[in-house]
């Protein structure tokens, strides 16, 4: 069952970066959507992952105060860039990319 969850995971992997190669000339500008419970220190990781990369972030809450949604605007350098930050991020629990 693993197996298949990382076989699916690495396929998912692949296809992106096709598309990402084929719809974009590098480096170019990319905007990261992510949403994620409020909770600890969820919204801190991601920032810290785009560390130093001139990004642009913007956070909002949900009504309810429950979720935060992240957007993060950013000079990628390659699809294996941007592929490796979705990697990075997630591990951050309860994180979804948009």
């Amino acid at each position: 069952m693993e197996n298949d969850k990382e076989k699916e995971t690495a396929e998912f992997y692949d296809r992106l970066k096709v598309e990402l190669d084929n719809s974009n000339t590098w480096p170019a500008e990319y905007l990261y959507k992510f949403i994620m419970p409020s909770v600890g220190d969820n919204v801190e990781k991601v920032e810290k992952a785009f560390d130093g990369m001139g990004a642009v972030i913007k956070t909002t809450k949900s009504k309810t105060g429950k979720f935060t949604s992240v957007s993060i605007d950013v000079t990628m350098h390659s699809a294996d860039g941007v592929i490796s930050k979705y990697k990075e991020v997630s591990t951050i629990e309860g994180i979804v990319s948009l």
